[in-house]
């Protein structure tokens, strides 16, 4: 592992102690293979955002903890890394805590451990559980501010939250739905990763108020718990459209929507009219292949600057700058998408 870091660094970088980094850089033994690659992505992580650490001024290292898919965490890496020299003379170093799936327990863990090691700052996408929200107050006891990204957990003391009106959000998809539809018959089926993520609970809630006041014959039909992932959203709705033979449009708001295609191809079946979130490498695919009708996206880039200055902000670095609203919201079909490598992808 050559670098040109301290073992201070690192361990710092991999909230390890610098024993722990001495031991597995000098391959001395006695650690778990997961530590050495805890340190090994600390080494990443630090060549990644090596050309801000050059920049003068305050330096604050804050934590991002996720439960999603792989293809969201990448985007909010990605998102974050490219704001950091505009964010300059601060200095932003983040340690990334990621996870496609976890139990609260797990994910309050990781929680309490970035209390009891110390943080500037977290950026949160979790589930709205007990365990989760019981961890968050601990942080924010701790003097650590919290930002919740994406979902909110509004019953906890957070610092803000960042991203779109859900709500609004599935109010939107429910108009473009019932548009696109027309008078054909049909019902539509909504997808979510997980019931327990506030953010997916309230598009569910907006999508299907709406609905109710504009297409009230329609059934919804709900495919929840594939937590977005691929393998398991393909056997959720397939069996889902055994089930209703009337289903031909979608409200996808958890993801895993080249599977939700696969499963209406496998059948033979023509989805009408297909509404998303995330414009992700697969949506933006799908959007092109025009298998998918609209994504709702908003600039991801925007948000996680946003999160940034909001923790900057918490420890005086910044003037506070009053109430901020939230994250507009565009509709994206296949004739607007943006260019290849023009895309920041929101949730």
């Amino acid at each position: 592992m050559r670098h040109p870091y301290t073992i201070r660094e690192i361990a710092r970088q991999a909230g390890l102690s610098e024993a722990t980094v001495d031991r597995v850089l000098n391959d001395r033994g006695g650690v778990r293979e997961s530590t050495v690659r805890e340190v090994r992505q600390a080494i990443k992580d630090l060549d990644r955002q090596r050309t801000q650490v050059r920049i003068g001024g305050r330096t604050f290292m804050i934590d991002i903890v996720m439960q999603t898919p792989d293809r969201f965490s990448t985007a909010v890496r990605d998102a974050l890394e490219a704001e950091l020299p505009a964010l300059h003379p601060a200095v932003m170093r983040s340690r990334f805590h990621f996870r496609e799936t976890a139990r609260a327990a797990e994910l309050a863990a990781t929680l309490d451990k970035i209390a009891q090691r110390g943080s500037q700052g977290v950026i949160l996408k979790a589930p709205d559980l007990p365990e989760v929200t019981g961890a968050v107050g601990r942080l924010i006891a701790a003097g650590i501010p919290v930002v919740t990204l994406v979902t909110d957990l509004p019953g906890t003391a957070r610092r803000a939250y960042v991203g779109i009106d859900n709500r609004a959000a599935g109010a939107t998809a429910a108009y473009l739905v019932g548009q696109w539809l027309g008078d054909r018959p049909g019902n539509v089926l909504a997808t979510i990763s997980r019931g327990f993520f506030r953010g997916e609970e309230e598009r569910e809630m907006g999508f299907r108020s709406a609905m109710r006041h504009h297409q009230p014959h329609r059934t919804l039909v709900e495919v929840t718990d594939s937590d977005g992932l691929d393998a398991t959203q393909y056997d959720l709705v397939l069996e889902a459209l055994k089930r209703d033979p009337s289903v031909n449009a979608v409200y996808s708001m958890g993801g895993g929507n080249a599977s939700t295609v696969a499963a209406f191809d496998a059948l033979g079946r023509q989805c009408a009219v297909f509404i998303a979130h995330d414009l992700d490498h697969d949506n933006t695919r799908l959007l092109r292949e025009q298998r998918i009708s609209a994504v709702l996206h908003h600039d991801l880039r925007q948000d996680m600057r946003h999160a940034c200055q909001t923790i900057m902000r918490a420890h005086k670095a910044l003037p506070d700058e009053g109430p901020y609203l939230p994250s507009p919201i565009q509709v994206v079909t296949p004739y607007n998408v943006p260019p290849r490598g023009a895309v920041s992808m929101e949730s």
